[in-house]
């Protein structure tokens, strides 16, 4: 008779990173090794964060070691997507959609256990830069394939082998007005007190973290011009335009088309509604409770389920306020082919 071990099939990915998670992966910081290499750096405080400037950027002081780690040792398989953004661009919601639509052999959106509804999107997929950063590469060694990870990093400062096309990467942007008033909502939540007008002056001079922001977008813009076969662009706008078109989209870009069956069947649109703002945001493993795996152990979960919409800019931006820093991004992005409308 064949072993248990013999007839145990191996697990399909993507998996909940939480799932696989279980805490006996052992811990090592890389903040020692790197400590004289972060010091040297140039520094500005922005709201709650100590950012250092590196490699362009200006990243909280606790990512640079682990970006260092990363950008050395991180080996990218064949089948793996990278889903990037620029914080409070539509992190969250990208994780939720792509999981979904990869996972949905194992997971079919519309089954009551689907794991989306007994975790946070940030639970099923795991930051790589913040898992370097804490030395816990060991456990992206754990995930089946294919692998689903995020990234706050701008585009040159990920790993040659991803960048040379060794992986799948997705990004998604947003106007960046929306993106402010966002951003200073989050980080109230820890800083209650913090204005408005340092978070947007913050952005205007790219002293923000992982700014400058147009650099960020850029970044990711001109691969997915180079290589529109590695790298696919979303923006947040055309997301809620129309989701179930760019489910598609995301879907065949990731190597896991919708069959006819699947489109008859209406897998799509289960997608869309499993993935939708009110449907998440109305689970209670998004409304109760802080701590999700990786980033944000300390946010509450409701910090991640505003409003999920778009304009609502005006209701926080002077006119002069949204003239200016639309001027500074039309300057920024002249002449790429990129606008935000």
């Amino acid at each position: 008779m064949a072993s248990a071990a013999a007839t145990t099939a191996v697990p399909s990915g993507p998996v909940p990173f939480k799932d696989v998670d279980d805490g006996t992966v052992p811990e090592h910081t890389p903040k020692e090794e790197f400590g004289d290499l972060v010091a040297a750096l140039p520094r500005r405080q922005q709201s709650i964060l100590e950012l250092r400037l590196y490699q362009g950027f200006w990243l909280p002081e606790h990512w640079v070691p682990g970006t260092v780690v990363f950008q050395r040792r991180f080996a990218p398989r064949p089948d793996d997507v990278v889903l990037a953004s620029y914080p409070k661009c539509g992190t969250t919601w990208l994780k939720a959609l792509a999981f979904a639509a990869a996972a949905r052999a194992a997971h079919p959106p519309a089954a009551p256990g689907h794991p989306l509804r007994r975790l946070n999107p940030h639970d099923c997929v795991p930051f790589i830069d913040e898992i370097f950063a804490a030395g816990e590469e060991a456990k992206l060694d754990a995930l089946p394939s294919p692998r689903l990870m995020n990234t706050h990093l701008p585009c040159t400062l990920l790993p040659t082998p991803v960048t040379a096309g060794g992986c799948r990467v997705v990004y998604v942007c947003r106007d960046p007005k929306d993106m402010v008033v966002s951003l200073w909502h989050f980080l109230r939540r820890t800083k209650p007190d913090l204005s408005f007008d340092e978070t947007f002056e913050s952005v205007c001079d790219g002293t923000v973290a992982a700014g400058p922001v147009w650099d960020h977008v850029l970044s990711y813009w001109r691969a997915s011009v180079a290589r529109p076969d590695r790298v696919l662009f979303l923006k947040y706008e055309d997301l809620l335009r129309d989701t179930g078109a760019n489910v598609r989209r995301l879907a065949e870009f990731m190597g896991r088309p919708f069959t006819a069956a699947e489109e008859a069947a209406g897998d799509v649109a289960a997608v869309v509604e499993l993935c939708s703002f009110d449907e998440m945001k109305g689970l209670e493993v998004n409304k109760a409770g802080s701590g999700t795996a990786g980033r944000y152990r300390a946010m509450p979960r409701d910090a991640f389920f505003r409003k999920g919409v778009a304009g609502d800019w005006a209701n926080h931006m002077t006119p002069e306020m949204a003239a200016r820093l639309d001027r500074i991004v039309r300057e920024k992005l002249q002449g790429t082919g990129l606008a935000f409308a």
